[in-house]
């Protein structure tokens, strides 16, 4: 299993970016997609979920209202659309597949929960 992430870059406070994940040796219509950060400095944290039906998602507070996960099942690909960017929004942002345990967001945000992990993208927001 490979994940594919890609569209980091620098963008001024009140940008936008979308960054996408393409998955390979994975049908990512079959599992939980979820989408992490980590800042310099910090631990690994959780931002968002699409579950495999692509219906039901779920957010960190930080992020609500301003990030949108999305999935093409065509392309195999999860995206994150990220408006309203702040520069605490900064970090290598990094895509992950395969939640094992429950839809809630005490799984989600636990690094052991997930099976695989890409290997990062760049996001950085100047003010």
């Amino acid at each position: 299993v490979q994940l594919q992430a890609s569209g980091g870059g620098l963008v001024q406070a009140g940008g936008s970016l979308r960054l996408s994940c393409t998955a390979s040796g994975l049908t990512i219509g079959h599992f939980v997609m979820g989408w992490f950060r980590q800042a310099p400095g910090k631990d690994r944290e959780f931002v968002t979920a699409i579950r495999w039906d692509g219906i039901r998602t779920l957010y960190t507070d930080s992020v609500k209202g301003r990030f949108t996960i999305s999935r093409d099942s065509a392309k195999n690909t999860v995206y994150l659309q990220m408006n309203s960017l702040k520069p605490e929004d900064t970090a290598v942002y990094y895509c992950a597949a395969e939640l094992i345990g429950p839809w809630e967001i005490a799984t989600m945000e636990k690094i052991a929960s997930w099976s695989f992990w890409g290997q990062g993208t760049q996001v950085t927001v100047s003010s």
